[in-house]
This record gives structure tokens, C-alpha cells and sequence, in this order.
């Protein structure tokens, strides 16, 4: 399945919103040098393109690269849940589907924190910073996450608090600081709006609201129960921000971090909700029809989900060619 995660998001043609955009962004590498490209911002994503560039790989060969970085931390997150194959399923529709094939540097930046989340489980902090980190190389953005590491502290806190605080700092000093006009202009200031932000908020919000209700029957780690009770409220303050913020794209572009809750939830739901194997089963056809609907809706009633239409897989557009 990583294979074929792989090649199906790393090999599509002309596939996702952006795709032209991202097209042009080869090309602007082209005319850089390495330094002059990691200086753009997005310093590993940058580097790719400018390798692509003077390689002449194209754009197959970046987003194949960012493929297999998603999708190995998307299997690393599934296999992390009791029942792996059906969180790879409630994966499909949205976090594979729209955000890896659509939004390139956003799905690796996700693809890394899943990680850095499972090593949160662990207790092992200082890898969650690290996958963090990287993760801020491909987006900024991933930045946001680096509080969690607080919240999955339960021994020495105030020395978490210390070191996080001082990381967050330097993390923030080296991506953020240089960006943060440009971000609060293009954001908040011109105002995006982005159709469909409200149902993918509410897409976190259900799992977070079910978790928040039954979370006695999850069966996990008294500290996990809290960190995850913690991400629930994160997902559930997104509906709040929706309504306040000038800008939806910049509440919706945060937000997308939050879909592992999905997977996490309605993975372990059939558990959570009977013990006897054959309503078990029923529980588990329940959340692939969600999943299904959800891929439904999207396919035939989404704004840009032309974009995605008809899918092509470049071997075969080549062959053909």
C-alpha cells in the first residue's frame, strides 16, 4: 500500500488545483542557485525543485519525492491504531485524496507531524520536535503543532515548558520571522476566503465531539486519553475561530493538522463503542459508508474538485502520449 500511495500520488498528471503553480515553480528555481532557492522560504520543498531543475526531472520527480515522505507517515500513523486498514480508509477521501494530491508541501509538512504524533505516544519529545522541524522545512505552518509537545508531558513539566519554549523560539527566529508580514497580509488582511472551509472544520469537529463524548470507552493510556481529549477541544475551538477570523483559508490551512483526529477516532471507534466482534463489524461499515460519502460529496459537489477529474497517471498518459 506505501508503494502504491506512492506512485498514484507522486506520478499524477495534471492532477490537483495547483499543479500548474506548482509547474512554475521549477521554473523559477531554474534560473536560482541552491542558496538563492533555500532563501525563498520552504527550504527542503525549495531544494527539491531546484534539484528537479537542474536535473531536468520535472515535477514527477518532486512530487514524488513528497509522496513517499506523506505516505511513510501515513502508514507509520495507521499502524499505530488498532485497526490500521480502516484509518487508512477514513484517509482516503480528504488528507490522500485533496490535501496530498492538492496542497504538495502542506500533505508532506502533515505526513512528518503524523510522526512526530506517534513518537508523542511514546513520550519521546524530542523526536516529536524534530519530525516538527522537518516538517516546517517542507510548510511553516507545521509550526503551530510544536505546543502539543507540552501537552504530552507528564514528568518534569516545568522542564518541558523551558526547552519547547526555547525551541519554538528558535524555530520560529529561522522559518517564521521574515514571513510573518507577508502571512498576516495575504491572509488576514486581503481576507481569503476558502469555499468548503466550514464542512472541513466540521469534518475534525465530528470525531472531536464523538471522542469527547466516549472518550472513557477509547481504550488507551490515562495520558493519551488527556492529550487526545486536548486535540478534540483544539479541533472543536476551529468552529469558534471560523466565525471570528477575517480569514477562512488561514483558519482552514491550520486546521488541516488536525485531520489525524479523524483517522485516530473512527479508527478506534468500533472498539470504543462494543466489545462483541459481530456489532464490531457493523461499526466498521459504518465508518467506510461515512468515508465513501464523504469521497461522494467532494467528487460531485466540490468547487475545485474538477481539478481532480479525470485522474492521470503519468506512465500511462506517456504511453499513450
Amino acid at each position: 500500500m506505501f508503494v502504491a500511495l506512492v506512485l498514484m500520488i507522486g506520478l499524477r498528471h495534471e492532477v490537483g488545483g495547483d499543479w500548474f503553480a506548482y509547474e512554475e515553480y521549477i521554473y523559477i528555481a531554474s534560473f536560482d542557485t541552491l542558496q538563492e532557492a533555500i532563501s525563498r522560504g520552504d527550504p527542503a520543498y525549495n531544494a527539491l525543485n531546484w534539484l528537479a531543475a537542474r536535473l531536468d526531472l520535472g515535477s514527477y520527480f518532486v512530487n514524488t519525492v513528497c509522496a513517499a515522505i506523506f505516505a511513510w507517515g501515513l502508514v507509520v500513523f495507521c499502524r499505530a491504531q488498532p485497526l490500521p486498514w480502516l484509518a487508512l480508509v477514513v484517509a482516503v477521501p480528504y488528507l490522500i485524496t485533496v490535501v496530498a494530491m492538492g496542497y504538495t508541501r502542506q500533505g508532506v509538512a502533515i505526513g512528518l507531524v503524523m510522526i512526530g504524533l506517534v513518537t508523542l505516544t511514546e513520550r519521546k519529545i524530542l523526536r516529536f520536535v524534530i519530525f516538527v522541524f522537518l516538517a516546517a522545512t517542507f510548510h511553516k505552518s507545521a509550526l503551530i503543532m510544536i505546543p502539543l509537545a507540552l501537552l504530552a508531558s507528564t514528568k518534569n513539566r516545568l522542564w518541558t515548558v523551558l526547552w519547547v519554549g526555547i525551541t519554538a523560539l528558535l524555530l520560529y527566529a529561522l522559518f517564521l520571522q521574515e514571513s510573518v508580514d507577508a502571512l498576516y497580509t495575504n491572509y488576514v488582511v486581503a481576507e481569503y476566503e476558502s469555499s468548503g472551509a466550514a464542512i472541513r472544520v466540521a469534518m475534525n469537529a465530528v470525531p472531536a465531539m464523538v471522542f469527547l463524548l466516549f472518550r472513557q470507552r477509547f481504550a488507551m493510556s490515562v495520558n493519551d486519553r488527556k492529550f487526545w481529549t486536548w486535540m478534540s477541544l483544539g479541533a472543536l475551538s476551529f468552529v469558534g475561530l471560523l466565525v471570528v477570523s477575517p480569514s477562512s483559508t488561514a483558519v482552514d490551512r491550520v486546521a488541516l493538522y488536525w485531520i489525524p483526529l479523524q483517522l485516530f477516532v473512527f479508527s478506534r471507534l468500533p472498539d470504543a463503542m462494543t466489545r462483541r466482534r459481530a456489532r464490531n463489524i457493523i461499526w466498521i461499515q459504518l465508518v467506510i459508508f461515512y468515508s465513501a460519502s464523504v469521497l461522494f460529496v467532494w467528487l460531485f459537489f466540490a468547487s475545485h474538485s474538477y481539478a481532480w477529474l479525470p485522474y492521470q497517471f503519468y506512465p500511462w498518459v506517456l504511453l499513450w502520449q
